[in-house]
């Protein structure tokens, strides 16, 4: 039996985008690649944006994510724990999925140490300097009167204009995101400026989402930036198995250096 000793990473699927060509066939993509972990796994960072869209009532969930869902399920009973970062489009996560399938779910970042280095991870939309607008944007999905009086609305209501919104949010049929350079990048900068405030506890990997690019970059300050790219253009992911960190996209396996 392989013993379990790798962490896995992987965020930005927005499972369930109304933009995807064939939604079920893209949750079938990403169940095989957890199927593909699962005997040497010992831990799952989900990310953020996992979903593209989901709004959690007391009483009612919403449909599809069967086979998505039921995997991590399976996963987390076998022993495999499993922590869910929330994102910018999967914020509305209260009780029912870390209850029902018994997974951490986390509001906010995570420091630690993972495998004898120390780790930074955040989905990243709260990272670094923010424009006023996203700011507002932010603050208003995350106000717990504004979401009581959103979920008064009927869903045959809110979910038409949550996809319509998350449609209009970015643009998928441009170019795929690349890497602008290190004076363009916000996580560069906010990185940087972390390692120089704490030089106490400095960290080894920062390992972040949001951005759609694919990234691995030594920062001048120590410590590495990892970008996770995303499951719309890239069906990428990260591993550290405690010597060495791997960006790799699914499909053919390539490493990204």
């Amino acid at each position: 039996m392989t013993t379990r000793k790798t962490i896995y990473f992987i965020s930005d699927l927005h499972l369930g985008a109304t933009y995807l060509d064939n939604p079920l066939d893209y949750e079938r993509r990403v169940v095989e690649w957890l199927r593909s972990i699962e005997d040497d796994a010992a831990e799952l960072y989900l990310l953020g944006d996992v979903l593209d869209y989901w709004y959690e009532y007391r009483t009612v969930v919403p449909r599809g994510f069967t086979r998505f869902l039921g995997q991590l399920g399976m996963m987390a009973d076998s022993g495999i724990k499993i922590t869910w970062i929330i994102g910018n489009h999967d914020i509305w996560i209260n009780d029912y999925i870390p209850n029902e399938l018994g997974i951490t779910v986390v509001d906010g970042t995570i420091t630690k140490e993972i495998l004898g280095k120390r780790f930074f991870l955040a989905h990243g939309d709260a990272l670094g300097k923010l424009p006023k607008g996203f700011r507002f944007i932010r603050w208003m999905f995350r106000n717990k009167f504004l979401q009581h009086l959103y979920a008064a609305v009927h869903p045959r209501w809110t979910v038409t204009f949550a996809h319509r919104w998350s449609s209009h949010s970015r643009n998928y049929s441009a170019e795929i995101p690349v890497f602008a350079g290190p004076d363009k990048e916000p996580f560069v900068a906010f990185a940087e400026e972390y390692q120089k405030e704490h030089p106490d506890c400095a960290i080894d990997y920062f390992v972040l989402g949001h951005r759609h690019i694919l990234l691995d970059y030594q920062l001048s300050s120590g410590g590495k930036l990892i970008v996770l790219g995303d499951w719309i253009h890239h069906f990428s992911y990260g591993k550290w198995d405690g010597e060495n960190f791997i960006l790799q996209c699914y499909d053919n396996k390539m490493q990204v250096k």
